[in-house]
């Protein structure tokens, strides 16, 4: 049986290794953002940040996988997968989520999670314009 402290120290430390990487993700999503910033219009950078981060999640969950070349401690995973790419783009979750639902032979389920996340991203972001508007109305005291 494992100490209380030993396992409050390993949760401790996971958090230390989510944490780091998505510092590093959120610094490389502002470069990135920076370098390829193209004004007003089609948003080059966010897609190629979320193909990017796509790539990153899926190569890694794949090649330190239970079936993958590489054996990765659960905290190296989480810091790629967890921290960097959900720092750099929570995008790459997504992508997994919906390549094992197809990979898995759930095709309608994937392509209705699709239709979901792409109808609550477009509401939640009207959402929050509108909150936004409304209380950039409100009298100021």
């Amino acid at each position: 049986m494992t100490a209380p402290s030993s396992d409050r120290r390993r949760s401790a430390m996971l958090y230390a290794w989510v944490s780091a990487g998505s510092i590093l993700g959120g610094l490389a999503r502002y470069v990135v953002s920076l370098l390829l910033d193209t004004g007003p219009g089609f948003p080059v950078a966010t897609l190629v940040i979320n193909a990017t981060g796509s790539l990153i999640i899926g190569f890694y969950a794949t090649l330190t996988g239970p079936d993958g070349r590489v054996l990765a401690r659960p905290e190296h995973r989480q810091f790629v997968m967890t921290g960097f790419c959900g720092g750099y783009t929570t995008f790459s979750a997504f992508s997994l989520e919906t390549f094992r639902l197809f990979h898995g032979g759930m095709k309608w389920t994937a392509l209705a999670y699709v239709a979901a996340s792409i109808v609550c991203w477009l509401v939640s972001a009207w959402l929050g314009h509108m909150m936004a508007s409304r209380t950039n109305r409100l009298k100021r005291s």
